[in-house]
């Protein structure tokens, strides 16, 4: 069923058992205070109609007992609601008038029908003074009370929940066990009887469910589920039968028909032995649970439920057995009267024992609601109610000490000031208890949830992870008062304390990733109990399980571990050791702390990755400097001024692809007033590509004064000095050529670089020239492995040589096409007369507009000269 349909249910069922019990209410508190000015009959009646028990007013009015009453003031005795009627509003002294049918058989009295008026007495016989006020509100008035309020409530709070209906039904059938006499003849007893007959015969039912399920199914009922239907159908159906009879004797005697009456004695002897069975089956359950649950709250909720029951219901219980072996004719007949108002009185512990599990020791987690609301029906108010009660005993008491016949005056006088006094006594009293139950159980419970809730949502937006730290442990220890708190954070392997509250000295502590602990850990993904005493625990089971960790969770006095749990991972663990007062973590805390770790767990992964990206953005600041320092030293490296050579202009630039780069150009000046000219690309980008442009550059220039005439020995050199000072995955591409001015001739080695070439116009047509003379690469291989040889070239006045690297003429557009040395010649005919540095300048231009705002991943280097 929905939630919503549950919830009309219960609105009826409320409605129903509200009626009833509030006219029980009122008939009970009218029977307290109006009891002297109620007239109460002097004999009973049995089944038969019979008289028996005759008190002397009704004697010596001429009743004789077996006198079978056939009407009452003149209307047939048919039903009870007859003898109700006559009693209603009824004062001591007024007379019933009854007629008789006298048996012949009975001596000294005329046989026959007889009308006899019997007076009314004052009293409800040998029950009186303290002791009965104190049965008429502890039993019949508090009892009930509390069992409607408790049932009701938690279930209205928990609708879906089958453990609020069986404790709903086991405290509406114990209330109707205790509701008795009458309030109002007419329609209203109708329903009494029938709610109280349907009812009470179904409490052996409830008890023996709220056994089995509360607060976790029992073990055995898992292995043999349908056991227990043998004993819910004849209860039910017996509580179904009783119905009928119950409505007869109050409207009708004799409708029910005899082989009614047949079936319900074959049912009744049986419904009485599953009952019986039931009862037990309850105790048995729990107390099994008590001791075989793992779950340390759980089994001293369990214990404390056990104990209560067993103190409140095994009295009841035995007379309850005997009543019915002897013939079911009442508690009082079978035992004491004293030992029959112990056990009636011991019965309300037994509803305060459901009301501590549930509402103080959180046993069904009914969560802030029904708490906040308890605060004042099971706290507050009851303490209101226990004032009242004591109260009300005072008065009797003292009423009592002044009303007798052998009190002086100065006792009176005393017994109502004694009286006055501990009234006031009480008032007090009461106003400190409240205020303590109030602070002890429920005000904390209620601002430890908002608390807890309100920090999940908080840590959210943390991303320090001191402060994180800082603030999860002192809100967790503030809410549930818990001694000490410890975070244990993953660090190269082993789980340390990163943060702890609460210890006099740092903890010696360090978890393996593989240790047991971490292991369960993983495994749960949730809040782990520490149960150090119980040997079947997790703790003292498994391979993985090592004295070490026992030894380092004792130290630490963790009594929960949470886990940090982030999808897979496990970035630590929180340890928190006893509460306050040895207050046990309910299925409230649990569940709450379990989101407190989880939104912790992701503000921990959050504020390391923040801190990660903090350390990287200061890390890439600093290598951004030391790249700018290094860019500006291979500025520096560049040709800073360009030497005047007669009928030559010339032109070079470097754009690094990153803040530096590995290509390389160079003019030297020469004797005799010739230029030395280099371009190069070394492999990679970045620093490294730098430094060995700068160790290419530096051997260049030695070599250039010493191997001036021979270039190809002067290339071996450079790739010796390179091959010995580089790793082997670097290497260099290489072009240097020697321009003589007079002779306008050009000599050159190419290492493996990009071939430059010379654009020559005669007449209308261009020649292309490439220079691809000389040898390997740079770097990579020994001398003894590489050879070079030296090309020349005469140069013509107008000629125009360009030598250049791939990041020119590998510029890639968006489509991934590249400009190709066919684009550049192209482009360079287009700007053949210009000067180098126009050139130079046109032929990055057009390779950037080619690539359109694409991203180049190489240096693009560009070295022009042109013969005047």
């Amino acid at each position: 069923m929905t939630k919503r349909t549950l919830l009309f249910l219960l609105l009826g069922l409320f409605a129903l058992a509200g009626t009833v019990h509030l006219g029980f209410a009122v008939s009970y508190a009218g029977t307290l205070i109006l009891a002297p000015e109620r007239g109460q009959p002097t004999f009973n009646l049995n089944d038969d109609l019979r008289v028996e028990k005759l008190q002397p007013e009704a004697e010596q009015a001429g009743l004789r007992l077996n006198d079978r009453v056939v009407a009452v003031n003149g209307e047939p005795y048919v039903g009870l609601m007859v003898w109700f009627k006559s009693l209603y509003n009824a004062k001591p002294g007024q007379l019933i008038s009854y007629s008789i049918e006298r048996p012949a058989s009975q001596p000294n009295a005329p046989p026959g029908k007889l009308e006899i008026k019997v007076p009314l007495v004052k009293g409800i016989g040998n029950i009186t003074g303290l002791i009965r006020a104190l049965v008429l509100l502890v039993y019949f008035l508090a009892t009930p009370l509390l069992c409607f309020g408790l049932g009701f409530w938690v279930a209205f709070v928990r609708p879906r929940d089958p453990k609020a209906w069986f404790l709903l039904g086991l405290t509406l059938s114990l209330s109707a066990l205790i509701l008795e006499g009458w309030a109002w003849p007419g329609w209203w007893l109708g329903l009494a009887t029938t709610y109280r007959a349907l009812l009470g015969q179904t409490c052996p039912l409830w008890m023996l469910l709220f056994g089995i399920y509360f607060p976790e199914r029992w073990s055995l009922d898992k292995r043999f589920p349908f056991a227990k239907w043998l004993l819910i159908v004849p209860m039910v159906l017996g509580a179904v039968l009783a119905v009928a009879p119950s409505l007869a004797q109050l409207y009708r005697f004799g409708a029910i028909p005899r082989w009614y009456w047949s079936l319900k004695q074959e049912v009744d002897n049986i419904a009485v032995f599953a009952a019986i069975i039931g009862v037990t089956v309850f105790f048995v359950a729990l107390i099994h649970k008590a001791r075989t649950t793992i779950d340390k709250d759980a089994r001293r909720r369990l214990r404390l439920l056990a104990w209560g029951v067993l103190v409140s219901v095994t009295p009841g219980f035995i007379l309850a057995v005997i009543n019915v072996s002897t013939g079911g004719h009442g508690f009082f007949n079978v035992a004491p009267a004293w030992v029959v108002l112990i056990a009636l009185l011991l019965l309300f512990l037994f509803p305060v024992t459901l009301a501590y599990i549930i509402v103080v020791q959180r046993a069904m987690d009914v969560g802030v609601a029904i708490r906040e609301g308890l605060q004042y029906a099971l706290a507050s108010k009851s303490v209101l109610v226990m004032q009242v009660l004591l109260s009300l005993l005072v008065i009797f008491g003292a009423e009592s000490l002044v009303s007798g016949a052998g009190s002086s005056r100065m006792q009176r006088v005393l017994a109502v000031g004694g009286g006055i006094a501990v009234i006031f006594l009480l008032q007090g009293a009461a106003k400190w208890l409240k205020n303590w139950t109030d602070r002890k159980f429920f005000r904390e419970s209620y601002n430890s949830e908002q608390i807890l809730s309100e920090l999940g949502e908080e840590v959210r937006a943390m991303v320090e992870t001191k402060s994180l730290l800082e603030t999860v442990a002192q809100r967790i220890a503030d809410s549930l008062h818990v001694s000490r708190v410890a975070f244990l954070l993953n660090q190269n392997g082993y789980y340390r304390p990163a943060h702890a509250l609460g210890y006099n000295a740092p903890l010696p502590v360090a978890f393996a990733e593989t240790s047991g602990t971490v292991q369960q850990l993983k495994i749960e993904r949730k809040p782990v109990e520490i149960l150090a005493d119980d040997d079947e625990f997790w703790l003292h089971q498994g391979r993985e399980m090592r004295d070490e960790d026992r030894q380092m969770l004792a130290a630490m006095g963790a009594q929960l571990l949470l886990p940090l749990s982030v999808k897979e991972k496990l970035p630590g663990f929180i340890a928190l050791g006893p509460r306050a007062a040895e207050a046990p973590y309910s299925p409230t805390d649990l569940r709450l702390l379990q989101s407190v770790a989880m939104q912790t767990g992701l503000a921990l992964e959050n504020s390391q990755l923040t801190e990660a990206i903090a350390n990287e953005t200061a890390q890439r600041e600093r290598l951004n400097r030391e790249v700018e320092i290094a860019r500006e030293v291979q500025e520096r490296l560049f040709p800073q001024e360009f030497p005047q050579i007669e009928g030559l202009d010339y032109a070079g630039a470097c754009r690094p692809a990153l803040g530096v780069g590995g290509d390389y150009y160079d003019f030297l000046e020469l004797t005799g007033g010739d230029l030395g000219l280099a371009v190069g690309d070394v492999s990679g980008k970045g620093i490294g590509a730098s430094l060995m442009m700068a160790s290419l550059q530096a051997s260049l220039r030695g070599q250039a004064l010493h191997c001036r005439d021979n270039l190809a020995e002067l290339m071996k050199h450079v790739n010796t000095l390179l091959y010995h000072t580089s790793t082997s995955n670097r290497y260099a591409t290489f072009f240097y050529a020697q321009y003589e001015a007079a002779a306008r001739k050009l000599s050159y080695v190419n290492a493996g670089h990009n071939p430059p070439f010379v654009l020559r116009r005669e007449g209308g047509d261009f020649t292309v020239l490439r220079l691809e003379e000389g040898g390997a690469v740079v770097g990579m291989l020994p001398s003894s492995f590489v050879n070079y040889t030296q090309g020349e070239i005469q140069l013509q006045a107008g000629d125009v040589l360009v030598g250049y690297t791939d990041g020119i003429s590998e510029a890639m557009n968006p489509a991934e096409q590249e400009w190709g040395e066919d684009r550049m010649l192209a482009h360079l005919k287009s700007v053949y007369g210009q000067s180098a540095a126009d050139i130079l300048r046109a032929l990055v231009d057009g390779a950037d507009e080619f690539a359109a705002g694409a991203k180049q991943h190489d240096d693009m280097t560009l070295l022009v000269a042109r013969v005047c």
